[in-house]
């Protein structure tokens, strides 16, 4: 009976010690999984702080700065293109990488502050891997 209890003993503290593998092995998949989908967007406040943080791919810049607490972008609108408070100048060696503005985005950085060529409302640029390293600087104030 002796031999039976500590061989049963010995049967569960193998399967706890695998169980504890299995949720580290799954924990450290999960996390090498993220980051390889979470492309890094660096914001560059006007006094010239940088924060680098990696946004969930498929959200936007905006979204990506309102969930990191990024100073700087208001987003008053929460991304529907219908303000001008997620103005950011594009870092220009990304310029050439976004898509093309819509109308709408036009229309709306007319109320922004101090445009530039490389403006774009954050709101409007959708981040995937192609946008992984962009730079975006935010202006004096928003719009």
């Amino acid at each position: 009976l002796d031999i039976l209890n500590s061989s049963l003993s010995l049967n569960v503290f193998i399967l706890k010690f695998n169980f504890i593998l299995l949720k580290f092995f799954i924990v450290i998949s999960y996390w090498i999984n993220i980051k390889e989908i979470m492309p890094k967007v660096t914001y560059i406040e006007f006094n010239g702080t940088e924060h680098v943080v990696n946004v969930e791919k498929g959200l936007t810049i905006m979204e990506g700065a309102v969930q990191n607490n990024i100073p700087g972008i208001d987003a008053d609108c929460g991304g529907s293109c219908a303000c001008a408070t997620c103005h950011v100048y594009v870092d220009d060696d990304w310029v050439d990488k976004l898509p093309e503005q819509s109308d709408a985005e036009k229309d709306m950085l007319d109320f922004a502050f101090e445009t530039k060529g490389t403006s774009r409302l954050s709101c409007q640029i959708f981040l995937d891997e192609d946008l992984d390293g962009i730079a975006v600087s935010l202006p004096e104030k928003q719009g």
